[in-house]
């Protein structure tokens, strides 16, 4: 057994004793409010400290993260929970999530993003227009300097900011074309350069 599996069994094991003595702890008449309560707060620790070690595993479990091949030349985005795919990319040095859509034809910044890779949403020009599901919206065109992913770096990539309420911004084709291949298999996104 690895270090990392006796770990986990200790953790299980504590949570499990802790489950257990609750279980004869609030079934036993005779103990008095008092000791329940300090009881219910010895599980409400030890659950913390379980939950705290096992982050980890937690985390790559609900927070999937993309795997990029380099000798391959091949970046495989594993599905989010709700159906979407999604990337965290530096943007002229800053990281920003963003959604890929196949669907969008440029990137699309949301003006949180956009002001945080250093573009002043307050002075573009929104003169452009954009149909999204939600409606009509104004665009401003950008040229990013540099758009990262772990390592590749694509120069001079057009972009827009968008003048509505974008909560997440968009990895559209401007840079997906740069990808001889985009594949949806097995619950992943493959894309192959």
């Amino acid at each position: 057994m690895s270090g990392d599996q006796i770990a986990q069994l200790s953790y299980f094991a504590v949570l499990g004793a802790a489950i257990v003595f609750w279980f004869v702890a609030s079934n036993r008449q005779s103990l008095s409010k008092t000791v329940q309560q300090i009881l219910v707060w010895v599980l409400i620790f030890v659950g913390i400290i379980a939950a705290y070690g096992m982050w980890g595993d937690i985390r790559s479990t609900v927070i999937p993260t993309a795997s990029v091949h380099s000798a391959e030349g091949r970046i495989e985005i594993p599905q989010s929970p709700d159906g979407h795919y999604r990337l965290s990319l530096d943007v002229n040095g800053t990281p920003v999530n963003f959604i890929v859509d196949t669907g969008a034809s440029n990137v699309v910044l949301s003006k949180r993003d956009a002001e945080r890779a250093g573009f002043d949403p307050d002075t573009l020009p929104f003169f452009g227009r954009a149909r999204t599901a939600n409606g009509e919206v104004r665009t401003a065109p950008i040229t990013i300097d540099t758009l990262s992913l772990q390592g590749v770096t694509e120069r001079n990539v057009v972009a827009a900011v968008n003048g509505g309420e974008l909560d997440e911004s968009l990895l559209g084709m401007s840079y997906l074309g740069r990808y001889s291949q985009i594949t949806i298999a097995s619950g992943k996104l493959i894309l192959v350069q």
